[in-house]
């Protein structure tokens, strides 16, 4: 096996986890969101201390001020996420927080003028048919009622903002590095989060010392081996492989909360969840593929 290929798996199978750490806390939402980015960002102070590219001092108001707005959007993106998680099952929370390729393939077509083909409309169409399919179970009780169906729609409220965070990293990645980027926007996170925190009272000290424990593993292996690792996998893989790699996910985490949670998912979510995982395969793999072919140069040459 190759190394890139080894690297998704571990990296699929890492962020999986992150649902299971965030059931087995007893902290709060927030805090919870809180701690997490904090841990992470603290995790990469070393590698941002240890280089000497002075990038940090040629960045600009205009390029500083955008990852603000990306760490504003990313701490509402975890505080929606992880309180949806306490209020519907993993399978549904997971599989609608990572339905924002629908999004970005939307704006992408209308206002990045990035083209979608036919196959990648009906892949939308199809993975919003999933999530009415996903969803009618919640609607028992009528219609925008019941704690399911807030807690669905705060994680399609999560997605969406995703959306808009890998939008914006799009953007800003291709003059910022890796380093500089992902410790700027998750230190600034942190901070968002943390005035959330003080503004919904929020209890972050003392706590038990095993929630500690899981904020530095949810730091440690959703954080640092889950997306440090995809994103190190696109240097060596093609965007097509890394982006299907994370349909896995939901999967991932789905059969880890059937295996240590017990938690069965009902048989909305078992039609739904398929229906919306092929509509964001359609939606976002199927583009990316025609405009690789675009982009390949005529003649025999090697990848390293």
């Amino acid at each position: 096996m190759r190394k890139p290929d080894l690297a998704i798996i571990i990296a699929v199978i890492s962020v999986s986890f992150a649902s299971i750490f965030i059931r087995w806390s007893g902290a709060e939402p927030l805090a919870i969101a809180f701690y997490r980015l904090l841990f992470t960002t603290l995790l990469l102070l070393p590698f941002v201390l240890l280089r000497k590219s002075g990038e940090f001092g040629k960045l600009g108001k205009k390029n500083v001020g955008l990852m603000l707005g990306i760490g504003l959007i990313l701490s509402f993106h975890f505080s929606m996420w992880i309180t949806s998680l306490e209020l519907t099952t993993v399978a549904s929370s997971v599989i609608l927080v990572t339905a924002h390729p629908i999004l970005v393939g939307t704006i992408s077509h209308f206002v990045m003028k990035d083209k979608l083909s036919r196959l990648n409309f009906i892949g939308i169409f199809l993975a919003v048919a999933g999530v009415m399919v996903l969803t009618l179970g919640d609607f028992s009780g009528g219609p925008l009622t019941g704690s399911k169906t807030m807690g669905n729609i705060l994680a399609f409220l999560a997605g969406i903002c995703a959306g808009i965070y890998i939008l914006g990293g799009r953007k800003m990645r291709r003059s910022i590095s890796l380093i500089t980027y992902a410790f700027l926007v998750y230190l600034f996170c942190t901070i968002f989060l943390f005035i959330q925190c003080l503004a919904a009272g929020t209890k972050l000290f003392p706590l038990p010392a095993n929630e500690y424990y899981l904020f530095l593993l949810m730091a440690l292996i959703p954080g640092i081996l889950g997306h440090t690792l995809y994103n190190w996998s696109l240097k060596h893989v093609t965007a097509t492989v890394v982006s299907v790699s994370l349909l896995g996910e939901p999967i991932g985490s789905s059969i880890l909360a059937v295996l240590l949670l017990k938690e069965i998912p009902s048989n909305w979510v078992l039609i739904g969840g398929p229906i919306v995982l092929a509509g964001i395969l359609l939606t976002s793999v199927r583009a990316r593929k025609r405009r690789r072919r675009k982009r390949k140069p005529a003649g025999k040459y090697s990848v390293k």
